[in-house]
Parts: structure tokens; C-alpha cells; sequence
């Protein structure tokens, strides 16, 4: 994997933990966390530069349902319980 596109996949994935650290739901942040990393450990040996691309932008398409979750979570935000409290 070529320096940029390393250095590319660093941000997305500190981007999608930033994002996903924002939801208001203890619930749903510990699962967006959890599910970030989980798929960039899973493609971590991915070589192939079309499916380092490929991957990549359902990267940013999962960003933005990320993006657009929390913004509905806190239009929407409910009691906090127990966990966060």
C-alpha cells in the first residue's frame, strides 16, 4: 500500500472514531466503535489497490450513515441510563 493511501485510511479511520464517539446512546456508540474497528482490523492485509479503493469508499459511505445517525440521535436524545450517568 503506497504512503498516501496509507495515510488516507488513517484518516477515514480516525474520522469514522470520532464520528461514532459522538452518538448520544451508550448503546449505539459502543456499537459503531465496535464495528469500525472490527472492519479495518478484517481488511487489514488488503493489498490490492482496486480493493483498497473499493473499500475505501464504502468506508465514506459508511461515514456518512455514521454522520447522519448521530445528527438523528440528537435531534431524538432520550434519558441518560445507567452506564453514562
Amino acid at each position: 500500500m503506497a504512503a498516501s493511501t496509507r495515510a488516507q485510511v488513517i484518516s477515514l479511520y480516525r474520522m469514522m472514531l470520532t464520528e461514532s464517539k459522538k452518538f448520544p446512546s451508550y448503546n449505539y456508540r459502543t456499537y459503531a466503535l465496535r464495528r469500525v474497528r472490527d472492519a479495518f482490523r478484517a481488511n487489514g492485509k488488503v493489498e490490492d489497490p482496486k480493493t483498497v479503493e473499493r473499500l475505501m469508499e464504502e468506508g465514506h459511505q459508511t461515514l456518512a450513515v455514521i454522520q447522519r445517525q448521530v445528527t438523528v440521535g440528537k435531534m431524538f436524545s432520550t434519558q441518560k441510563n445507567v452506564v453514562e450517568g
